[in-house]
């Protein structure tokens, strides 16, 4: 796979319509905003899933039945995964003694003097640096959402840390947004009990939060140094840009209502170390509402100036 020699920045835009993007679970699962501004969010954590989901789907097949030297999409966190025995494969595939477990607690050893503490768990889980960095690379080889946003493996069976080339921001929407709430019906009740405490009724009721209308723009960033530290290449990079581009397509549910990318905007730095500042780039790509209260795309006007870029930037993708 081609290294990558070329710094890159981007900007994202998505919408949605009557839908949820982004839940609180410490509010009752309202969209997520900013208190201050009643601004929109949308955490990176969940645009990092919409990403790790688009990949497992279309490189399913590959993970199933992968050939010798083909096995590089794999999903590290993924739904209902343990994460430890994710690690404890790196090392049987190695063929290194995975670092023992153990209690925080002191003990004897059979063999040892009297007196002499036995090794903690975090002790014994460090494992040589040199089984840790093998390991580390397995993982990178392996998976490719530990390439490409990093990861924390130090925990039980220790493959490190790993830093990604790949890094997102929040979303935040164009305009405040307005957070729906309504009441809705189920026909039907769960269990013998409620039916009898409703007399025949079966009706459960429960609540649904969308949003009517909102556009957000995350900001991502590219680095080619930690790129090659985890062996992202162009490859991993073009498949990024096709998962921005696809991933609302194949995550529909009820909840989300309807989501899309709206634009997907590549500056591409002639050399590793950039050749102008990424808010420099991003001033470039603004969206303003056209109306006073937008509820359809059409209602936004997005402006792009890529005329006089930098000297060693190029707008190399515009999506939407």
């Amino acid at each position: 796979m081609m290294a990558l020699n070329n710094r890159y920045d981007f900007v994202l835009l998505f919408d949605v319509k009557d839908g949820n993007p982004n839940g609180d679970p410490d509010a009752g699962n309202l969209p997520r905003l900013d208190a201050e501004s009643g601004h929109g969010l949308v955490t990176d954590v969940s645009l990092k899933r919409k990403v790790r989901n688009f990949v497992g789907l279309v490189k399913e097949q590959d993970s199933r039945d992968p050939q010798p030297g083909e096995k590089r999409f794999e999903i590290y966190v993924r739904e209902k995964a343990i994460l430890n025995n994710q690690h404890q494969r790196a090392y049987s595939a190695l063929k290194l003694d995975a670092p023992e477990e153990a209690s925080e607690e002191f003990a004897l050893e059979a063999d040892e003097p009297a007196g002499k503490k036995k090794k903690t768990a975090k002790e014994k889980r460090k494992g040589s640096a040199d089984d840790v960095d093998q390991a580390r690379k397995w993982m990178c080889q392996n998976f490719f959402d530990v390439r490409t946003f990093g990861a924390v493996m130090s925990l039980g069976t220790n493959c490190g840390q790993v830093r990604g080339p790949v890094q997102l921001t929040f979303a935040r929407s164009v305009a405040p947004i307005v957070a729906l709430e309504h009441s809705i019906t189920r026909m039907a009740v769960a269990t013998e009990a409620e039916a009898e405490k409703q007399q025949g009724d079966n009706r459960t009721m429960g609540r649904k939060h969308t949003v009517p209308y909102g556009l957000y723009i995350a900001h991502g960033f590219v680095s080619s140094f930690l790129a090659k530290q985890t062996g992202f290449g162009e490859e991993d990079l073009e498949l990024l840009w096709q998962a921005l581009e696809n991933m609302f397509e194949h995550d529909r549910s009820a909840a989300r209502g309807e989501m899309a990318t709206r634009g997907l905007y590549v500056f591409k730095h002639d050399s590793e170390l950039g050749n102008a500042p990424a808010h420099e780039l991003f001033k470039r790509v603004s969206a303003k509402p056209t109306t006073e209260i937008p509820r359809d795309f059409e209602n936004y006007k997005v402006t792009v100036n890529d005329t006089d870029l930098p000297t060693g930037v190029t707008l190399i993708r515009r999506v939407g």
